[in-house]
């Protein structure tokens, strides 16, 4: 049982760092960096070039029924925040999870309050 999950840790290992390879955030362009527990999500606004968050936000800080809701109105949370600092595109960095459920509807969330990806 152990090296099984030493090889699915390896792998996401692998996947995270193909897509931090593509993906970097500067003061302009943020990157915007999805984290997805069991019960929770989460994203950041992260300015690589200077390694600091500008924005952050949590379905924790929303009130919606279904956890697909609360994905959205996170993802149109973080946008508002970083529209009012004057950014208006950011980067998508979805880490290793596949870009489907809670994951989409943090990117349609913040597409939909009108930043760019």
């Amino acid at each position: 049982m152990k090296d099984i999950n030493k090889i699915k840790n390896q792998l996401k290992i692998r996947r995270i760092k193909r897509v931090r390879a593509k993906v970097f955030g500067t003061a302009a362009k943020p990157r915007l960096a999805v984290f997805r527990s069991l019960k929770h999500i989460s994203i950041q606004a992260i300015n690589d070039k200077e390694g600091v968050t500008i924005a952050s936000s949590a379905d924790k800080e929303v009130t919606a029924k279904t956890n697909q809701e609360k994905a959205m109105a996170a993802g149109k949370l973080i946008a508002k925040k970083l529209m009012e600092k004057g950014i208006e595109s950011a980067v998508f960095d979805k880490r290793h999870y596949k870009y489907h459920g809670l994951v989409k509807s943090v990117a349609d969330g913040a597409r939909e309050q009108g930043l760019k990806f």
